[in-house]
């Protein structure tokens, strides 16, 4: 966000929570416009640029199925802050939507760009966890009766902070021992909510109890160890760690992709399984569509597609030479195929900026 330039263009539509259009597709960016986006915490945009031109991103869940599921966790949280009660049949049709969508693109990997792309971090964050953990399920051979218990509890694993002192919640400095202490009865307050619905099953709300348990047992509510940690609940773990990690936080900005994946590898068999941190990464897009990147002959280039047997290996738009001249005509390779080139590193925003200048 912080590499807006009014002039810029918009190349995909940004959307708030609830699913309205906050700028169209095509919208030129003014600084009223960079500032609101800003204010709204927005913290990734889609933006046109002629120097790499267009490319398909394609993700494993639709816009709106994305946005549909976000919209019901919250009215979700809504619901229980009024004491009314949750509409599980909602849920579940969200949760059997992305199941769907993610089934029928299994060829597809899941592009992280796509998870940062609306205005609230904590409905964003329980659907990201949610699709995160069924991608994982999938991998891990469970069956489309283990994916859906898996998706429900997962999308609801933090269902209990409705109990937790809002004010607690959003203080942006450390918490204090006592505060922390009430942050973490938001396990046991979930687990009790979910138990209470007939149509959840008590797997999927053990999801919400044991998210924070360790591997080694020095987690919470329980102290739980190893495979003692019901296996959903090691799956949404290493999920909400991953989307954690990924995200722009009070206390810190975001993490990359491979800083990401670096600190759950040293986290597996610690505070997380090992299984689930290994069947998770397979599905994420290491390169993911749009990444700039240089490679060891020297060319730039831009990803333009993956290809899931060989994530490391994506489908490289040639733009630059080695000397930093623009080609007259770019070209495709496709590393799978040529062992010898290999991608030596991202390109940051301000080496793209100064490309483009």
């Amino acid at each position: 966000m912080n590499n807006l330039r009014p002039g810029m263009l918009i190349a995909r539509a940004i959307l708030s929570r609830d699913g309205r259009i906050l700028l169209h597709s095509g919208v030129v960016l003014t600084d009223s416009y960079i500032n609101r986006l800003k204010q709204l915490e927005i913290t990734s945009v889609y933006i046109k640029d002629d120097l790499f031109g267009d490319y398909e991103i394609r993700d494993v869940v639709s816009e709106e199925t994305r946005l549909n599921a976000i919209k019901v966790v919250q009215e979700s949280f809504g619901n229980l802050r009024k004491k009314h009660n949750l509409d599980i049949g909602s849920a579940k049709q969200a949760v059997d939507k992305i199941i769907d969508e993610i089934l029928n693109n299994r060829s597809t990997l899941l592009n992280l760009a796509n998870l940062q792309c609306f205005d609230e971090y904590t409905y964003n964050h329980s659907v990201n966890v949610c699709i995160l953990s069924i991608l994982t399920g999938i991998s891990m051979g469970y069956n489309r009766l283990q994916l859906s218990e898996i998706g429900i509890g997962a999308l609801f694993h933090d269902i209990g902070k409705t109990m937790v002192d809002i004010e607690i919640l959003n203080k942006p400095e450390a918490l204090s021992r006592q505060e922390f202490a009430q942050i973490k009865q938001h396990a046991e307050y979930g687990f009790n909510i979910l138990r209470d619905y007939d149509d959840i099953s008590l797997l999927s709300a053990h999801i919400a109890y044991q998210h924070h348990e360790r591997w080694d047992g020095k987690g919470y509510p329980r102290n739980l160890k190893g495979e003692k940690i019901h296996d959903y609940s090691r799956i949404a773990a290493a999920a909400d760690v991953c989307d954690a990690l990924l995200s722009d936080r009070p206390y810190r900005a975001a993490y990359s992709l491979i800083q990401t994946f670096n600190i759950m590898r040293d986290m597996a068999g610690i505070y997380l399984d090992n299984n689930c941190v290994t069947s998770l990464i397979a599905n994420i897009s290491v390169y993911p569509i749009g990444t700039v990147v240089r490679l060891n002959t020297g060319n730039i280039g831009i990803v333009v597609d993956v290809n899931r047997q060989q994530p490391t290996r994506p489908i490289i738009r040639i733009v630059f030479d080695p000397q930093g001249h623009r080609l007259t005509n770019s070209y495709e390779i496709d590393l799978s195929k040529i062992p010898t080139i290999m991608i030596t590193n991202y390109l940051s925003e301000e080496e793209i900026e100064r490309l483009s200048g």
